[in-house]
């Protein structure tokens, strides 16, 4: 899983080594990169791996050709994501449209969501942060654990 959050810089480049223990869960997959697109809810990059981009794909693929609605999310996710391969020191290289939509400029926090993580501007990130708190502990009733019979 990507757990936890880590900081690094933006090369001159526009590379950023990405997390160790990420670089492996993705290498566990048998990848050796990420899929990244603009997030539709916030500043920052959704990091998926192939195999839910291949599920979000097949979901997409599953609505009426004809539902404009399926075009809206091809157009919004499929058509904006990029295929980012690591280079031999576990760095990936940022196309300027996405550090865009980031407002990222130097620094890059890595930012771990179970099956998927974000690339975060830090500041951006630490006012989200802060929010998502909050709500959780207003919304946390509608987080269900899930519960096994016991036969």
């Amino acid at each position: 899983m990507f757990l936890s959050t880590f900081e690094n810089k933006l090369d001159k480049k526009g590379r950023v080594s990405v997390p160790a223990s990420y670089r492996a869960y993705l290498s566990n997959l048998g990848y050796n990169g990420i899929i990244c697109f603009p997030s539709f809810n916030n500043q920052a990059i959704e990091a998926w791996s192939q195999d839910r981009i291949e599920k979000i794909s097949n979901s997409i693929d599953s609505l009426n050709p004809f539902d404009e609605k399926k075009d809206y999310f091809a157009t919004s996710i499929l058509s904006e994501s990029t295929n980012l391969q690591f280079d031999a020191e576990g760095r990936i290289l940022i196309s300027k449209k996405l550090l865009n939509h980031a407002k990222i400029k130097h620094s890059i926090l890595f930012v771990g969501q179970g099956k998927t993580f974000q690339i975060w501007e830090p500041t951006s990130f630490e006012k989200f942060r802060v929010s998502a708190r909050k709500k959780s502990n207003i919304n946390r009733a509608n987080l269900k654990w899930e519960q096994k019979l016991n036969n």
